[in-house]
């Protein structure tokens, strides 16, 4: 006898998936993406930058390690929900806290196994990001038209400021540095810079790895201007990925990186989001990817050294390289496709970079990033 479907996925285009639903019960709507990587399924879900997104796994054995507080890249999940190809057994890891689906469950977020996870990942990359409702019931009770009708009403992430939603309430210190062995995270002692980060949707590992590269770092929110970020007499301003559409967000946070950039000679880090708002900010223009990037094996080739590097990616808009102005330099460039990933400019410790080199994939192919950062900085100091 074959139980009966208690989760359906519905795209916009009335294509149904059914599965076995597990964490909460309810409905949501978002655009649908899918990741490719092999670890890390927490952080995935708690990246800001997911934030109006369910996440389709490619790899097939997800929550098999449980979840843990140590994983979590923001507070609570920011993925409207997930799909998968095998429901999650119960966790074998000694690090684990608790079973993904209690986890989900307790979070508030959807999710659906069983679904040909493979057919799905074909129809996002032939037809683009669709929208999807997706609807979790214990009974297997589906109003298919409205789920159908739901997914066709979603928005888009076209034209939508999401940074406004992830962003911090108010500013705070960060000191926690990098995990390590035996320690796990420590506090940072002895800081060398003082950078004022910019949190459109912050992972906490990126501040990690701020604090690991000696910086006493102050986040603010997205909306901050200039006055308030200079107020912190900072040595360097970094700006944090984030969800959305950069050109909403760029409404108020261009004109912000516009006044850093003519009215001093700071350093200047950008990573995801803040590469997308870095590029704004220099004249270049920003477009709506068919399905985007999402995975922890995308290979990028640093254009001035001919090194390339395994990179972690999370995103849905780009940088077109076609429109970056005079004095501008395109950096790196994926492999996959040929889209921009990363810039600087010419004649400025100025840089930026669409990949997440804080996520480990290579595991530290990247990191170097963080080190020019400081190393900006102290020559900054040593030329004044």
């Amino acid at each position: 006898m074959v139980s009966r479907p208690t989760a359906c996925l519905a795209l916009a285009d009335g294509t149904l998936f059914y599965g076995h639903g597990f964490g909460a019960t309810g409905q949501t709507v978002a655009e649908l993406c899918f990741n490719t990587a092999m670890t890390g399924y927490q952080e995935i879900m708690t990246d800001p930058s997911y934030a109006g997104q369910i996440v389709t796994f490619t790899f097939p054995h997800v929550g098999n390690v449980g979840v843990n507080p140590e994983d979590d890249e923001t507070a609570d999940p920011v993925a409207a929900g997930m799909v998968v190809k095998w429901d999650p057994t119960q966790p074998s890891n000694w690090r684990a806290a608790e079973p993904l689906t209690d986890w989900l469950a307790r979070r508030g977020r959807i999710a659906i196994g069983g679904v040909d996870t493979r057919r799905l990942t074909r129809a996002i990359r032939q037809q683009g990001a669709p929208h999807v409702a997706l609807a979790h019931n214990p009974e297997g009770k589906f109003d298919i038209g409205a789920l159908v009708a739901a997914a066709r009403g979603f928005a888009g992430l076209e034209g939508m400021d999401l940074a406004k939603d992830v962003t911090c309430a108010q500013g705070y210190r960060w000191d926690e540095m990098r995990w390590a062995w035996p320690d796990g995270y420590v506090r940072q002692s002895a800081p060398v810079h003082r950078v004022v980060a910019i949190d459109y949707g912050a992972k906490r590992n990126i501040l990690r790895c701020l604090a690991s590269a000696g910086c006493d770092v102050t986040v603010l929110p997205a909306s901050a201007t200039a006055e308030e970020v200079m107020a912190h007499a900072p040595d360097g301003v970094f700006l944090s990925n984030g969800p959305g559409d950069p050109a909403a967000t760029g409404k108020y946070a261009v004109p912000m990186i516009r006044d850093i950039l003519d009215k001093t000679d700071l350093p200047v880090f950008g990573i995801c989001l803040g590469h997308q708002m870095l590029g704004l900010a220099l004249g270049a223009q920003t477009v709506k990817m068919n399905h985007g990037h999402h995975g922890a094996n995308h290979p990028v080739k640093d254009l001035e050294t001919g090194k390339v590097e395994i990179t972690s990616m999370n995103h849905g808009f780009a940088v077109d390289a076609q429109t970056l102005p005079d004095g501008v330099v395109e950096t790196h460039r994926s492999l996959f496709d040929g889209s921009n990933c990363g810039i600087r400019m010419a004649d400025r410790p100025v840089y930026s970079v669409q990949y997440h080199p804080e996520a480990s994939p290579g595991p530290q192919d990247s990191f170097y990033l963080f080190e020019r950062f400081s190393e900006a900085m102290s020559n900054r100091k040593a030329s004044a």
